[in-house]
């Protein structure tokens, strides 16, 4: 969790005239109301290319499985992009995002997409997706931009060394997705950059990934979107870019699969800082961080609750970050780790989707 500590380093102040004011982000989510939902990958995409690639964009199972988080009741969705499935087909890509969100506006369920990702995987390629390694928990989830961005020399790489071509490449990328979409009121907010400095070890990519979020922040802001700017804060040692993610996004956004307590001080501490908060991911029921004990906290507290992980399907995110080393040897582990329904709709646990539909007052 992020702790009492961030609050000294208040002095890193926003680029002026370019962060929304308090009063303005108060005032928009004071107008969209209470967030709750998943972040969403089809039960058949392994990770973002599946998703987003013509072969494989699947619109079927897509309004299927927004139709169970309607009838829970959920509002909002956090979907990850990749810069590939773009520079594929940049034309076919946003013609596919447009076909995402009618089908999630039908749905009455809003949208947070998501840019960059230091997490999983740094190798990737168009094409076909690999197959789950079985029982191993997101086998094969992808960094976007990885080992293309970080190249092969290692932690002492530099962020000015080699990187020319895929951060110019980067930067249309963004700018040309959010330019079409700037004004897209089914947008709830664009999410620049998840975990920056993920990875087995933060600090590995800390002084490559802060250059780049700071880019990324440039960008958007040359867009200037109707829609707010956010990337979450998700662990304790990185606590001078934590200030600086939190100085410069509109809204407040954080990830932590704490239990209650520690949650709940992570909520407070935030809340210092006097803007909307978003848990933009939670839920992890071996950490015992549960929708029982979170989500009602969360709704009580007026921040947005955004779980990892809907239907279960080739991200195995039922399975625990332990099998990232050791594959589960069973089929389906005891204890659910993320996910919510299984891939014919019916729940995990009936008594979680009982208190998910009550928090979200649809029962």
């Amino acid at each position: 969790m992020i702790s009492l500590a961030l609050l000294a380093l208040v002095s890193c102040r926003p680029q002026a005239g370019q962060r929304w004011t308090e009063e303005r982000a108060a005032r928009w989510y004071e107008d969209h109301g209470w967030v709750s939902g998943c972040n969403f990958m089809p039960s058949n995409s392994i990770n973002q290319l599946e998703m987003w690639q013509e072969e494989t964009f699947d619109p079927e199972t897509i309004d299927r499985e927004l139709g169970w988080a309607e009838e829970l009741g959920f509002n909002c969705m956090r979907v990850f992009l990749h810069h590939v499935a773009w520079e594929q087909d940049k034309e076919g890509f946003k013609n596919r995002m447009e076909k995402y969100l009618e089908i999630s506006d039908s749905h009455d369920i809003s949208t947070m997409f998501v840019f960059l990702d230091d997490c999983w995987n740094e190798s990737y390629a168009p094409g076909q997706q690999p197959e789950p390694t079985k029982g191993e928990h997101n086998s094969g989830w992808l960094k976007d931009p990885g080992m293309l961005y970080f190249g092969p020399c290692g932690s002492g790489c530099e962020y000015a060394q080699d990187t020319t071509a895929i951060v110019t490449l980067l930067e249309e990328y963004v700018k040309d997705v959010m330019t079409a979409f700037k004004d897209d009121d089914r947008i709830f907010a664009w999410d620049l950059y998840n975990e920056p400095g993920g990875g087995q070890d933060p600090h590995r990519y800390y002084r490559r990934t802060f250059p780049l979020l700071k880019s990324i922040f440039g960008w958007a802001r040359e867009v200037n979107p109707s829609q707010p700017l956010t990337a979450g804060i998700w662990h304790p040692d990185l606590g001078e870019m934590n200030v600086w993610q939190i100085q410069n996004s509109d809204i407040i956004t954080y990830h932590t699969y704490e239990p209650l307590d520690s949650h709940q001080h992570l909520v407070d501490t935030l809340k210092k800082y006097n803007r909307p908060m978003v848990c933009t991911e939670y839920m992890a029921r071996t950490q015992n961080s549960t929708f029982q004990t979170i989500m009602p906290m969360l709704r009580k507290e007026n921040v947005g609750a955004i779980n990892w992980g809907f239907v279960a399907g080739k991200i195995q995110t039922y399975f625990s970050w332990e099998t990232i080393t050791v594959p589960c040897p069973t089929e389906e582990p005891e204890l659910w780790f993320h996910d919510i329904l299984r891939k014919d709709g019916t729940p995990y646990c009936e008594e979680e989707v009982s208190c998910i539909r009550t928090v979200n007052g649809v029962e």
